[in-house]
């Protein structure tokens, strides 16, 4: 999953990217492109770029696409992966830990009409005879990771996209929810908060669909053929995906705030997992239950909420319909059982700064070949790359750490399972970590980071010839689509254990745009025979994203000093403010900021003085001064972290961003003291302009000189 939201450049949403939001980008032709020169390579530079090759590319890719790997469930892969590390010179291992998971047993849905007719789901998806995996006896059934074992038989709501806010319109519409089923679209919150809020509000079942309404201008309604005819959504496809309470905290819902090994205590899962069954439909088969719903409730036209009214033939009204019932089962099979990160290492000559670069690679269906395995393709290729430069003589000023995590998609499972872990040596040697989840699913670059990774990730951009338009760089295309601003990160892929323990982080993909082949998230289509038909032919997106995360890590590896732009975090700490600000006044009441104002004025001046010791540091050439300044670009991060968490959700500690409460990807900034303000609650609001400003003041601490 990579791009978690980017904050002036998207027109609409889906729900996204292995827990994870997906944005598309701005149509190519309204964008303005601009030509920047292409930054020639240093030697070392030009060994590592020049190792990618499009063919094994696409032969990794085939690799992982040809085999279930859901969660736990294919040890094989990931000793593959370390293998193919360990043969580039790098030490690999697996490291397991063993998790709650759980996997489907059985499932139905079924409508019956007033007049006693019944409409069964199938709750498939098509076999495609072009697309080989799709038939494989082993593909795995459309389920909810960690959904509710239940049935449910109720008239059904639909609830729109199922935030907060939706419901909330249904109650002032007059709409009656208790008892009922909810039938929710996807994009907005994440989809676990869906079924969350429809449980809060007294439903007893949830059914999610996607809907071509958000595929931007791909669609059957504007001339294309349907995969795997053409490039639009296949009506059959269904979007897996986990339904834990992402935004409460990731990892196994059993092991919280520790690591899963053979005799962890088990705690109680109901805080983050749902008390009601949900299923995932096809919007072939969503069709049926919205048009059941017509004529009664409050047309879609008249709801008012964001994207309530999709692109298909119905009135989206909100229902009941009176004698249209639902009738859905949903039986899992809960298991304690091991999953497999894959570790490879390269040590560096300073062993207390440590870069770690991570992807995941289970999938909830056979193929994967965007979510995750692009990422995995290019992390076997990056490792190549590495080895070609280790067999020069050369290594590393840090240690470089290559992770493969699985069980990310049930929610983050792996990676926070091995930062519990290893928590102490990471907060006392990680400079940064860098994700790469979806590396390619379209043609549109996206960039999310912690401010200070901002100017060295932009300016590695410019060595990147990107392949969409003759003479651009990937610096061109990026900033057409992003006006050349860097993402806020929020949560839904591995950077977020990373982040909320204080290491710098970033996350980075190639993205679809609005005039790209539909990318079928999480469903059996996202398969090799879609990548290499229309996701990426050829498989050059591929290769020039490969390039682009090597070269990065090898400045962040090897750089004499720590590639960090400070100043950039002081700007972004005040765009947060001013965004605060106008928060707190578009309420009737008052919240004192001027302690928080004068934080950011204390880290703005420590920030200044750290940068100014660096150049004091290059031109004296003082080693002891190198490794100061270096100590604090590594650890000023740390700072930020708020010990306790925020408000009813302690893994978050972060407290400059953090996933809001009620969207699970999104970032919400200064996230103690805005959801405070949202909440009415502004005694807790007060309180946590002091804890923020105390977190950008230890920060400002570790910087001052």
């Amino acid at each position: 999953m990579h791009l978690c939201i980017l904050s002036s450049l998207l027109f609409a949403t889906l729900a996204s990217g292995c827990v994870r939001d997906h944005a598309f980008h701005r149509p190519r032709s309204m964008v303005k492109r601009q030509s920047t020169p292409l930054v020639p390579l240093s030697s070392d530079e030009a060994i590592l770029a020049n190792s990618f090759d499009n063919n094994t590319l696409n032969d990794w890719n085939y690799y992982y696409t040809h085999g279930a790997h859901l969660a736990g469930t294919n040890r094989t892969m990931a000793q593959w992966t370390a293998d193919r590390w360990s043969e580039n010179g790098f030490q690999g291992r697996l490291d397991e830990y063993l998790t709650y998971l759980n996997y489907p047993v059985s499932h139905s849905l079924s409508l019956t009409y007033p007049n006693g007719s019944v409409f069964e789901a199938s709750l498939e998806e098509a076999v495609l005879a072009e697309d080989e995996t799709t038939s494989y006896p082993d593909r795995i059934p459309t389920f909810n990771g960690y959904s509710f074992t239940g049935n449910a038989t109720a008239e059904y709501i639909y609830v729109g996209r199922g935030q907060v806010a939706d419901f909330e319109a249904l109650l002032a519409l007059g709409i009656p929810l208790e008892g009922k089923i909810a039938l929710a679209k996807y994009g907005g919150p994440f989809r676990g908060l869906k079924v969350k809020n429809a449980a809060l509000y007294g439903m007893v079942g949830c059914i999610l669909f996607t809907d071509p309404g958000d595929d931007g201008n791909i669609t059957e309604a504007n001339g294309y053929a349907a995969y795997p005819d053409g490039p639009a959504r296949n009506p059959t496809s269904v979007q897996r995906g986990s339904v834990q309470f992402l935004s409460t905290y990731p990892g196994d819902p059993t092991t919280p705030g520790y690591p899963s090994k053979q005799d962890s205590p088990r705690a109680d899962k109901s805080p983050v997992v749902p008390s009601i069954p949900s299923l995932p439909i096809s919007y072939a088969e969503a069709i049926p239950l919205l048009r059941a719903l017509d004529g009664f409730g409050t047309p879609g036209s008249q709801v008012n909420r964001t994207r309530w009214v999709g692109a298909l033939n119905v009135t989206y009204s909100t229902g009941p319909a009176p004698g249209a019932t639902l009738s859905m089962s949903n039986v899992m099979r809960d298991a304690i059982t091991p999953i497999w990160d894959a570790v490879g290492i390269i040590n560096g000559t300073t062993p207390d700064e440590v870069l770690v670069i991570g992807n995941h690679r289970d999938a909830w269906i056979v193929g994967g070949a965007a979510d995750p395995n692009s990422g995995s393709a290019i992390m076997v290729e990056l490792s190549k790359a590495f080895g070609k430069l280790l067999a020069t003589g050369w290594q590393p000023r840090r240690t470089i750490v290559l992770c493969s995590w699985d069980a990310e998609e049930y929610g983050l499972v792996g990676s926070t399972e091995w930062v519990e872990e290893h928590i102490s040596w990471l907060t006392g040697s990680a400079v940064a970590y860098l994700n790469i989840d979806v590396g390619v699913s379209g043609k549109s670059p996206g960039l999310s980071a912690t401010p200070e990774l901002g100017t060295i990730a932009t300016e590695i951009m410019k060595k990147i010839v990107w392949p969409t338009m003759p003479n651009e760089t990937l610096y061109d295309a990026w900033s057409a689509e992003s006006d050349g601003e860097v993402g806020i990160l929020g949560s839904g892929s591995d950077y977020t254990s990373f982040l909320h323990n204080g290491i710098s982080s970033l996350d980075v993909g190639s993205d679809q745009g609005v005039d790209d082949p539909v990318y079928h998230y999480h469903s059996n289509y996202d398969s090799y025979h879609w990548m290499a038909t229309y996701g990426d032919p050829g498989y050059h997106y591929h290769a020039a994203m490969g390039q682009y995360l090597t070269l990065l890590a090898y400045h962040l590896a090897n750089d004499e000093m720590i590639p960090y732009d400070l100043p950039a975090y002081t700007t972004a700490l005040r765009s947060y403010y001013e965004e605060l600000r106008a928060t707190i006044n578009s309420t009737s009441e008052t919240v004192d900021t001027s302690e928080l104002a004068a934080a950011i004025t204390q880290f703005e001046t420590s920030a200044n003085e750290a940068m100014a010791l660096v150049d004091q540091a290059v031109s004296t050439n003082d080693a002891a001064l190198k490794t100061v300044v270096n100590r604090k670009f590594r650890d000023f991060q740390r700072g930020f972290t708020s010990a306790g968490g925020l408000p009813d959700r302690e893994f978050y500690k972060h407290v400059v961003n953090a996933p809001g409460i009620d969207t699970g990807y999104a970032p919400t900034t200064f996230p103690g003291i805005t959801e405070a303000v949202e909440a009415g609650n502004f005694s807790r609001a007060a309180e946590w302009v002091v804890r923020t400003s105390l977190g950008i003041r230890r920060a400002a601490d570790i910087l001052k000189t």
